[in-house]
């Protein structure tokens, strides 16, 4: 599945549509650190790698600006045991 994700700078969101839901990742931002507070997929669409590649995209944006990360919610830490590659960025 092709998602297309925007990110709010100004409200620290990323976020899609997906069949008509509203699909995102909140997170703070504090001298350089992005922690992630929240990551809400609908039931009627999981289980697609929605929040996955929200959580993606946030990592992504993190390494492109130099920020660090500190996954605070369950699933951006879950999902960062699965990627190795990101750790460098944990703060």
């Amino acid at each position: 599945m092709s998602l297309i994700i925007q990110h709010d700078r100004s409200a620290h969101r990323f976020s899609t549509q997906v069949d008509g839901a509203d699909c995102g990742l909140d997170y703070a931002l504090v001298a350089g650190v992005m922690t992630i507070t929240h990551t809400g997929v609908p039931p009627a669409v999981g289980g697609r790698g929605i929040a996955s590649a929200l959580v993606q995209e946030a990592f992504a944006t993190a390494r492109r600006e130099g920020w660090k990360v500190v996954p605070a919610c369950s699933y951006s830490a879950v999902w960062l045991g699965r990627h190795p590659e990101y750790r460098d960025l944990v703060a």
